[in-house]
C-alpha cells in the first residue's frame, strides 16, 4: 500500500530482509539492489511480489524511476520522458507503475509505465501533473495544474484525465487510491485550511481533524479504512485512522508528533512517532497496540509503506548520520 513521504538514501539503496520474530535481535541479511551509477536512490512503495519502486540517481547527474523485482534481484531503469528525472511513486499487483516525469521541455507529466512503455497521461490543462498511487484495476490518481493555475487532484481511467475538485478552496493533492477506486488526500477549504478528504461516487468529503486546523490522509485499504495524520486542539500533530465516520488518535510513544503514511487490507498501519526523548522511530499499529520497529536503534527512522502479506519498506538513521533503506518481511 501507499504512502506520501521521500526515503533518501546515502549510496545505494539497501533493503534489509528481516527474518525472525523478535526484530530487535534477529538476524539481517542485507541485500544490494545495486545503481544507476550515481549515489543517491529513494524507495517509495511496494507490492505483495517483492517489486520496489522509487528513483536512484544516474552517473550523468540525472534521477531515474527504478522498480526493483525481488524474485531475480534485477533493478531496472525505466528511463523519462525526454528530461534528465523521473520518479516511479506507485505499481500495482500487476506490476503497472504510475509516477511523474520531467519531458523535453522541462514540464512534470504524470506516467504510466507498462512494462515497457512510459506513456505521457496529459495534465488537466496546465503545464504539470504528477500520478502517485495506480490500484489493481489500473485506475491512476494523483494531481495536475488546471488551465486556470489551480493545482486539483485528478482519477486518470480508460485514457481520460478527469477533475475531482476541491473542498472549496484553489488545492487538492491526492496521496492514494484503492481497488474500489475511492480516493483520499488533502485539500485547502475556503479558510484556506487543508483539511484530509475521501473522494467516491463523485463526491469530495471533508474528514475533519483532531481538532487542530489541519488534516492530510495518506492511505486507504479496501475496507475504506483511511490513515493520515492532523492536527490536534494542542498544537501537535498526531497519526490518525479514520473509520464509520470517526478520527481516532493513535498517539505517538511519548513525543509531540506521529505520522501514520499506509494501511493495507488487514488493518495494519506503518509510520513514525516521536518518543518522549524526541527520537523518531518507524512503528507498525495493528489492534489496537504502536509497536517500535526501530530494529538497530537509530535515532530516527520512518516505515513508510506495508504490502497485504506485511512487506514493509522504510528508511533510518544512524546516530552518524548514516541512511538506509529498509525492507522487512
Amino acid at each position: 500500500m501507499k504512502k506520501s513521504v521521500s526515503i533518501y538514501v546515502t549510496g545505494l539503496l539497501l533493503l534489509l530482509a528481516l527474518c525472525g520474530v523478535d526484530q530487535k535481535s534477529a538476524g539481517a541479511e542485507i541485500l544490494d539492489l545495486g545503481s544507476l551509477g550515481g549515489r543517491e536512490s529513494n524507495a517509495f512503495d511496494v507490492n505483495n511480489a517483492g517489486q520496489v519502486v522509487g528513483w536512484a540517481a544516474t552517473d550523468e547527474g540525472g534521477k531515474h524511476a527504478f522498480i526493483y523485482d525481488n524474485a531475480d534481484d534485477t533493478l531496472i531503469d525505466l528511463g523519462t520522458l525526454g528530461g534528465y528525472y523521473s520518479f516511479a511513486l506507485g505499481i500495482n499487483r500487476n506490476g503497472l507503475v504510475a509516477g511523474y516525469s520531467y519531458n523535453g521541455n522541462g514540464q512534470k507529466r504524470a506516467f504510466l509505465y507498462d512494462g515497457e512503455t512510459m506513456t505521457d497521461l496529459g495534465t488537466l490543462g496546465g503545464q504539470h501533473s504528477v500520478a502517485v498511487d495506480i490500484n489493481d484495476i489500473g485506475q491512476i490518481t494523483g494531481f495536475s495544474n488546471t488551465e486556470e493555475g489551480e493545482i486539483h487532484s485528478f482519477v486518470y481511467e480508460n485514457g481520460i484525465m478527469h477533475d475531482i475538485g476541491t473542498l472549496g478552496g484553489g488545492v487538492s493533492m491526492a496521496n492514494a487510491i484503492n481497488n474500489k477506486g475511492q480516493i483520499i488526500g488533502w485539500s485547502s477549504n475556503e479558510y484556506n485550511e487543508r483539511h484530509a478528504f475521501l473522494y467516491e461516487n463523485g463526491v469530495m468529503k471533508d474528514l475533519g481533524t483532531l481538532g487542530g486546523m489541519h488534516s492530510e490522509a495518506t492511505d486507504i485499504n479496501v475496507s475504506g479504512k483511511i490513515v493520515g495524520h492532523s492536527h490536534d486542539a494542542f498544537g501537535e500533530i498526531h497519526a490518525f485512522v479514520y473509520e464509520k465516520g470517526k478520527m481516532t488518535d493513535l498517539d505517538t510513544f511519548g513525543g509531540y508528533l506521529s505520522y501514520a503514511f499506509s494501511i493495507n487490507d488487514n488493518d495494519q498501519i506503518v509510520g513514525r512517532a516521536m518518543t518522549g526523548s524526541g527520537e523518531q522511530h518507524a512503528f507498525l499499529y495493528q489492534n489496537g497496540v504502536m509497536t517500535d520497529l526501530d530494529i538497530f536503534e537509530s535515532y530516527y527512522s520512518a516505515a513508510v509503506s506495508i504490502s497485504n502479506d506485511g512487506k514493509i519498506i522504510g528508511e533510518m538513521h544512524s546516530e552518524f548520520g548514516e541512511q538506509r533503506g529498509f525492507f522487512s518481511k
